[in-house]
């Protein structure tokens, strides 16, 4: 499994789980690094709510952020010893799920470009994404 891992680390990494939402970002994480715009549009919430739940699951370690240009994007931590052998078993689990179906059908309709970038910041008008 990796790297070994403590009850804490543990404890907070099956806390993060125990959301669906958060398991639908998961399942959308799976095989794409996605920005808050994107995962906002997909899950019908607000990008506040997102990026509380993407700080929660960053926090645990499941997920990791670079940024890219404008964009900051999230994907899954490879490297996290119990988030990965969980995430494992997460690839195996609710594919089949109704949620997760439409979730994947509805991330391929997604442009950053329209969602994200019709903000602007206060400085200038200059286009912003997260």
């Amino acid at each position: 499994m990796g790297k070994e891992c403590g009850m804490e680390e543990l404890s907070k990494i099956m806390k993060a789980l125990a959301d669906i939402n958060r398991i639908r970002i998961l399942k959308m994480l799976e095989g794409n690094k996605l920005c808050v715009c994107e995962l906002a549009y997909v899950l019908g919430i607000t990008q506040p709510s997102v990026s509380r739940h993407l700080k929660k699951l960053k926090n645990a370690g499941i997920i990791k952020n670079e940024h890219e240009g404008f964009w900051t994007n999230y994907y899954i931590n490879p490297d996290n010893g119990y988030s990965k052998a969980l995430l494992g078993k997460l690839e195996q689990w609710a594919n089949s799920d109704e949620i997760v179906l439409s979730d994947r059908a509805k991330i391929k309709k997604a442009d950053r470009n329209k969602l994200c970038c019709q903000r602007t910041t206060p400085q200038a008008g200059k286009k912003r994404c997260q």
